[in-house]
């Protein structure tokens, strides 16, 4: 699978949440006017793309509609299209040209900060790149434990101290084995916590100032991890972030499980913060660097349809039919009567079920049913006949017998 369609698969859940729900409701429109925009803003902020961008995406079609003198809502899509490409364009790639250089990766509980680290040590050393780990997320329970298991299965080494250890003597040693090794890449596991902003900013400044020691001029690159599914909180989470970390990058996990996808855009529109890397799946490769083009193509490709079924595979009710024996009947010629009658299809239902035929009541014991003085179908007494079960007899005993009380 190559890198596009990993993208479009993992974007499939968001795709059909926006791009699917707009084009749906774009179809239904035979002229552009003040109801169109209204639903397509709705529709974006459902997608989580957030009311102040949702205006401005709004107000930008508003604008080249205008302009192109547009009247097909057909052609809106289009045009939609290049505004969202427009807002995700910007500087998306790693900068990490000196050697070492240096990724600190943070991230609360739980948006996949480890997996992340271990999935980019995985991809920089597929690119030839000599990575080291540092453990430096001394505080968060079995931390430490998790990232040596990204280590091992990406194949670097990894610096780690006991628990509770300061954060800052993980990185000082993490960046004098880096050296020792000549190694390209040194990542970093920091700090993820919001409770109290002054110990995030105090920590995050020491290991700052341990790095602008013992590397100075070295390129570095500060990377935020946020799950996806979270959808505005994870735009809430960045923005806390950004005024207490410097957040120089974003890494946007899980898209694969989530129709939220929409979020990139408030991030990279309102925060200014560009997205790096996008997680779509489980897999130590499935983490991609962003690319604006290729996101926009997959958010935005709705025409490829279903594979069709294949010619000569039988469907679900050719299966049933043949293990009952028969061969369906897809269509009456013209002028024929219908094949099977209501007694015909009894018929075939009792044999589905193993159920022995029973013959057809014939009209002349009907008649004689009907002739039959209401007393025998209302007492215990009643003759036993052929053609009547048991069972349907006894549910007018209680009333013979009451009959009989009252008499």
């Amino acid at each position: 699978m190559g890198i596009f369609d990993k993208i479009r698969e993992g974007l499939k859940k968001t795709r059909d949440n926006i791009s699917g729900q707009i084009a749906q409701m774009v179809n239904s429109f035979t002229k552009i006017d003040e109801d169109l925009f209204e639903e397509l803003e709705e529709l974006l902020v459902m997608g989580d793309v957030g009311v102040p961008t949702a205006e401005f995406i709004c107000g930008e079609l508003r604008q080249k509609i205008k302009e192109k003198g547009i009247t097909d809502p057909g052609q809106i899509m289009g045009e939609l299209k290049d505004i969202v490409s427009q807002i995700l364009e910007g500087d998306d790639t790693l900068h990490i040209s000196t050697k070492p250089s240096i990724l600190l990766v943070i991230g609360v509980n739980g948006v996949g900060k480890t997996t992340t680290i271990g999935k980019l040590a995985s991809r920089l050393k597929g690119e030839g790149k000599s990575v080291i780990l540092g453990a430096a997320d001394t505080f968060r329970a079995a931390a430490i434990e998790q990232l040596e298991v990204w280590a091992q299965r990406a194949g670097v080494p990894l610096i780690k101290h006991g628990e509770g250890a300061d954060p800052a003597a993980v990185v000082f040693d993490t960046i004098s084995a880096a050296k020792a090794r000549n190694c390209d890449v040194i990542i970093c596991d920091t700090a993820g916590r919001l409770h109290n902003k002054k110990n995030l900013m105090d920590e995050l400044g020491k290991i700052s100032r341990v790095i602008d020691r013992e590397l100075p001029g070295c390129d570095r690159e500060t990377l935020l991890v946020l799950d996806a599914a979270t959808g505005q909180n994870a735009v809430n989470q960045a923005r806390e972030f950004q005024s207490a970390a410097g957040i120089t990058g974003i890494v946007l996990t899980k898209l694969d499980g989530t129709p939220k996808g929409g979020v990139v855009l408030p991030i990279k529109r309102d925060l200014n913060l560009p997205v790096k890397f996008i997680g779509v799946g489980e897999q130590i490769d499935d983490l991609q660097p962003f690319d604006a083009r290729m996101f926009t193509e997959a958010l935005f490709d709705n025409q490829r349809q279903e594979e069709p079924q294949k010619e000569g595979a039988p469907s679900a009710i050719q299966w049933e039919v043949e293990e009952a024996g028969e061969e369906p009947v897809l269509q009456e010629e013209a002028g024929e009567e219908p094949a099977a009658t209501e007694e015909g299809l009894l018929t075939e239902i009792h044999s589905l079920l193993g159920e022995e035929e029973s013959a057809p009541a014939e009209e002349p014991q009907a008649q004689e049913r009907e002739e039959a003085p209401a007393i025998q179908w209302e007492t215990e007494e009643a003759p036993q006949e052929e053609a009547q079960p048991e069972k349907k007899k006894r549910r007018f005993w209680p009333f013979g017998r009451r009959r009989d009380e009252e008499d």
